[in-house]
């Protein structure tokens, strides 16, 4: 017997074998939702950004994938993301000598192109020896089969939570493309109050129009106006909310306790098995509030290519030195923000 090392060749996708990556993404977990080719559509219509969409074969056979997305600005250098804007991506492989494999291929165009480094969402600490950050989780809950259980199975301040906002008669929509224009209008002004540029609306269309089926919008009204909307997305058995805001003026009312238990109704109904709530950082606000539904965390590992000596780059909005930049864009108009914020959050991964 030949105790011959398989060969794997490594390549960048090329139109028209898009089915093929998708049938090797669509065997994986739910949590590979971003790895699936129609995501490299909507970085490219959105953001133009380059992007390479690395493969591994083995007699002709997919078996790993790696989507990266090169950014490039004045403002923050260039560099590599798999996957920018998401929660996850990273190496998807059957195992570690072809993350390898496909890692050496990666580091070779990041050299190529001077980027710093490389970043890689994963949620396994695989063995590279790379810097991790392990600071953040995704709280996922399991679901069971009626919304019935669902609802006996929270404590009764929680209930109480959710009760609070049905008596003030605020209607609940959820829909697709109808409801982008209701979504980005709650989701702007909320992006503003927390002193971060916003993404262009063309992003959410360009989703939605990609997913026609996976992708829906949840949107509570008080009357005519949006007060509180989230941004949903299916893959298997996994429903999750990438993106969800509310008006500060509503919260008195728990206008979000309406808006998460509509969703996970959805879920429910619609024989979703698991509900990821997104990302969080352990024990601070928005963990606690993903907590009280139940849900446990699934610990995320951001791995690090770096062409430097140091440590990992830090560019999100809890960098102290983007302290003063954030507090000056609280205070800009709305126009403005909606305006210049899109210009600038598409380097920011």
């Amino acid at each position: 017997m030949s105790n011959k090392t398989p060969e794997i060749h490594v390549k960048q996708l090329q139109k028209g074998q898009e089915t093929r990556w998708d049938a090797y993404v669509q065997k994986a977990s739910p949590f590979a939702v971003y790895h699936l080719t129609a995501w490299k559509r909507v970085i490219e219509n959105t953001f133009g950004h380059p992007v390479f969409y690395l493969y591994a074969s083995h007699n002709d056979d997919i078996i790993g994938v790696f989507p990266l997305v090169f950014l490039k600005s004045v403002l923050f250098g260039k560099f590599l993301v798999s996957l920018p804007y998401f929660n996850y991506g990273g190496i998807l492989a059957d195992d570690d000598a072809i993350r390898r494999k496909l890692l050496e291929e990666a580091i070779s165009i990041a050299r190529r192109e001077g980027a710093a480094h490389i970043e890689m969402r994963h949620l396994h600490n695989y063995p590279f020896d790379l810097p991790t950050k392990t600071s953040k989780v995704l709280m996922v809950l399991d679901l069971p089969a009626t919304t019935e259980e669902l609802w006996n199975s929270f404590k009764s301040k929680l209930r109480s939570q959710i009760r609070r906002p049905e008596k003030e008669e605020f209607t609940v929509r959820i829909g697709h493309l109808d409801e982008v224009n209701n979504f980005y209008q709650v989701f702007a002004h909320k992006m503003r109050e927390l002193g971060t540029p916003v993404y262009t609306k063309k992003l959410f269309i360009n989703i939605l129009q990609e997913f026609p089926e996976a992708v829906r919008i949840c949107t509570v009204s008080d009357g005519a106006k949006p007060i509180a909307s989230g941004l949903i997305l299916g893959f298997q058995h996994m429903l999750q909310i990438p993106w969800a805001a509310t008006l500060r003026a509503y919260d008195r009312f728990s206008v979000n306790m309406m808006l998460y238990w509509n969703i996970l109704k959805f879920a429910c109904e619609h024989g979703y098995t698991q509900f990821d709530f997104g990302r969080s950082t352990q024990d601070e606000g928005t963990y606690k509030f993903k907590q009280q539904w139940g849900s446990e965390p699934v610990p995320c590992y951001w791995q690090y290519w770096l062409a430097y000596s140091g440590d990992p780059p830090e560019i999100n909005p809890d960098n102290p030195k983007y302290r003063l930049a954030i507090n000056v864009w609280q205070r800009l108009p709305l126009a403005v923000t909606n305006f210049l914020g899109p210009h600038i959050v598409k380097y920011i991964p």
